[in-house]
């Protein structure tokens, strides 16, 4: 039987990691693709798509980031809430934690410096997704997509994100190339690089930059509970 990755999946994931290991949870550094790409970038409001436990949007929060973190797991934004808390006021605050499911949430138009999206499963389009997702930077500011390949291109076995869909470099490259078209996206990285882990195959990073005028915009996004 083919597995879901759905809502409950990932929150049946989280609270067993969250009960089990919590030490893990609590100590886990922020994703080395996100601090090598946004390091040098100044802080402004950021997006952390699918933030998890929320190690992302805590190390941009400590940078100076005011950060929107969007996950549909409670557990997890639970988890990354408590983080904050441990980090003290001048994090904790700088951080709105959001649960809503990315497969129908899009961000308001136009609003964000940074819009980081990583290994995030995505259930219908990856163009539309990565389409969506765009359509929420600022103008000048920085789209980053991390992706986990389901097969190791070197070996040709499966990895740990084998049976998910998660953004590609082809795929995400055509999405913002369409963008581009319609008013001068530049992409600065579109690269595989392999992961540490042995047998983990590689990831998919993409980084984009916006056009510094403003453009026109599509509808509005849904509601979304903020916690």
């Amino acid at each position: 039987m083919e597995q879901a990755f759905d809502r409950d999946f990932w929150e049946r994931r989280w609270d067993q990691v969250v009960r089990e290991h919590p030490e893990v949870v609590a100590t886990r550094p922020p994703n080395g693709h996100l601090t090598s790409e946004v390091g040098e970038l100044e802080p402004g409001r950021a997006l952390d798509a699918g933030c998890g436990h929320g190690g992302e949007a805590l190390w941009l929060a400590a940078g100076g980031w005011r950060v929107d973190a969007v996950d549909f797991s409670p557990t997890a934004l639970q988890a990354g809430r408590s983080a904050g808390l441990e980090l003290g006021a001048d994090v904790a605050d700088r951080i709105a934690w959001i649960e809503a499911d990315l497969g129908r949430w899009s961000p308001p138009p136009q609003h964000y410096d940074l819009v980081a999206c990583l290994y995030v499963h995505i259930a219908g389009s990856v163009a539309e997704f990565v389409t969506r997702l765009a359509r929420g930077v600022a103008p000048g500011g920085t789209l980053l997509l991390v992706g986990h390949r389901p097969i190791d291109p070197e070996t040709g076995a499966d990895t740990p994100a084998a049976g998910q869909v998660q953004v590609s470099v082809g795929e995400a490259v055509q999405a913002i190339r369409a963008l581009e078209a319609a008013g001068g996206w530049r992409i600065d990285v579109a690269e595989e690089r392999r992961r540490a882990g042995e047998g983990s195959g590689v990831d998919a990073v993409i980084r984009a930059v916006a056009p510094d005028r403003p453009s026109a915009q599509a509808e509005p996004s849904p509601a979304f509970h903020t916690t």
